[in-house]
């Protein structure tokens, strides 16, 4: 059992000519082994600044508050370390990295969070299998990581990722953004076979209630002006569903 604590987290991002922006103004948040998570909210609210906050991105500047990952604090770790340590970013813009391919990306990295490498008799099988889960092409596997991938194609290989590397914590960050029906019910099925797992915590972060039909989260968490607004179970997101978010960039205005 793993668990991911924030407490009253602030974040500021740098902007070009050097100053700091405050994002987020005091975030609290537990997630738990097992525990799912929707991170829901407008554009600029600070969903996307808290998943690469977490995950050690050099534009964001922790200004105030805790993380911890099982009692040992987050922030004082490299981005390396904290993948190490078991955070998994899947990237709403997933990189392309040409001249390294899939098979290479995906080894070299089990390697490094397992501490060994995974035989390959066994590893090669374990990448196909994941792959064909994800209905890609195992061919893919040769190709340049995300290199020439439709948005799609670059989602499944972040699940596929997510299913090989088995992390302690995963942070989704809008997953389903720029997918169509078929590729969203098949991420997401990824998605449910990690969380079926119980190992894993996941946060998800989204603008849309669609992805919830098929990932039921545990937890529902409104984020407004770099804060969370308000926190329920899955009803919560229904609430969304019928009345957005106006009531709330409403009643922030009014503060």
């Amino acid at each position: 059992m793993s668990t991911l604590e924030i407490r009253d987290l602030q974040v500021s991002v740098k902007l070009p000519e050097g100053e700091l922006k405050p994002i987020l103004r005091g975030v609290d948040l537990t997630v738990r082994s097992g525990e799912t998570h929707a991170i829901m909210g407008p554009n600029g609210s600070g969903k996307s600044t808290l998943a690469y906050s977490l995950a050690g991105h050099p534009r964001y500047q922790v200004t105030g508050g805790t993380v911890t990952l099982d009692g040992v604090d987050v922030l004082e770790m490299t981005v390396d370390e904290r993948a190490r340590a078991g955070l998994f970013l899947a990237m709403q813009y997933p990189v392309e990295v040409p001249g390294v391919s899939v098979a290479n990306f995906l080894r070299t990295a089990k390697t490094a969070i397992d501490g060994e490498a995974p035989k390959l008799r066994t590893w090669a099988g374990e990448l196909r299998g994941a792959m064909e889960k994800l209905q890609m092409d195992p061919a893919f596997a040769q190709r340049n990581v995300n290199e020439g991938f439709s948005g799609g194609e670059k989602k499944r290989h972040e699940i596929v990722q997510l299913e090989l590397l088995k992390p302690k914590i995963a942070i989704l960050d809008e997953t389903d953004s720029g997918l169509d029906v078929d590729a969203l019910r098949v991420v997401s099925e990824g998605v449910n076979r990690v969380r079926e797992t119980g190992d894993t915590g996941l946060l998800l972060i989204t603008h849309y209630t669609r992805i919830l039909r098929y990932i039921k989260p545990d937890f529902v968490h409104v984020f407004v002006n770099g804060k969370i607004a308000e926190e329920g179970g899955p009803e919560l997101a229904d609430k969304l569903e019928d009345g957005g978010y106006k009531q709330y960039t409403e009643a922030a205005a009014a503060i």
